[in-house]
């Protein structure tokens, strides 16, 4: 799936003002930067959280 599929005109309407995008792009970030981190802790690791090693 493309970017471009998912913000589409429907999807971006639910924000009504400035404030309302930018927390929900914050959120998305927060959440972006948590993921990279556990997929770089796994990988050093060499195994995924909660695998019983």
């Amino acid at each position: 799936m493309k970017p471009e599929d998912i913000l589409n005109e429907d999807f971006l309407k639910q924000f009504k003002n400035g404030p309302e995008l930018t927390t929900f792009l914050e959120q998305l970030h927060k959440r972006g930067i948590e993921k990279i981190l556990e997929g770089e802790l796994d990988a050093h690791l060499d195994y995924e959280k909660h695998q019983k090693n």
